[in-house]
């Protein structure tokens, strides 16, 4: 069995991709099994440049297999934001009750139509020592005027797919990873995966 290591502390993501993985037979472990390590500062400008700089890093701290994943809200009517921001838009502490109540605010009075977005996910896989391989994966979708759904978790609630007629937060792990945008990436990452862990 191989084993991996996500360079993230977000549970909802470490959930995410331990559900993704688990059908390849491949152990997952998260920062979240190692509380005393700190973030690595995201200072890239984009979701490419915060995914390689946090793989490389924790891969050569732990010389160990590593997937970085930056993703994030893309909304038209805002002009892209929150984007590389989305975890900490309404601030450093990265509550995604504050994110939504505040992409709500600066979406009031724009139209349903108008409210077009999408997830975006680039994942960095980087051996130790070794430059980190992209992939990315994205999701279409509109702006609620609300929330709806309790499953998920950041922004699903108020993103809603339009052939779906619900949003990722009124679906199933399974029926989400299907669709979304991390769920496309880690498909791209699975057709790489066999030549990069040998």
């Amino acid at each position: 069995m191989k084993e991996v290591l996500i360079a993230t502390k977000n549970p909802g993501k470490a959930r995410e991709f331990e559900a993704l993985f688990s059908p390849l037979d491949i152990t997952v472990k998260t920062l979240l099994d190692y509380p005393e390590v700190g973030d690595v500062e995201e200072t890239g400008t984009t979701f490419e440049e915060n995914a390689i700089l946090k793989a490389e890093a924790i891969a050569k701290q732990f010389q160990v297999l590593t997937i970085a994943d930056d993703s994030g809200l893309i909304i038209d009517a805002l002009n892209g934001e929150p984007g590389v921001y989305s975890a900490r838009y309404a601030g450093t502490e990265k509550n995604d009750e504050k994110n939504i109540d505040k992409v709500l605010k600066n979406l009031l009075g724009v139209p349903f139509s108008q409210r077009t977005a999408r997830f975006h996910c680039t994942l960095a896989i980087c051996k130790p020592d070794e430059e980190a391989i992209t992939v990315t994966g994205k999701c279409e979708g509109l702006i609620l005027t609300q929330r709806m759904g309790d499953e998920g978790f950041g922004y699903d609630p108020i993103f809603w797919i339009r052939d779906q007629k619900r949003t990722l937060a009124q679906m199933s792990r399974e029926e989400k990873g299907a669709i979304s945008h991390r769920g496309q990436a880690i498909h791209k990452l699975t057709q790489l995966l066999p030549e990069i862990v040998n």
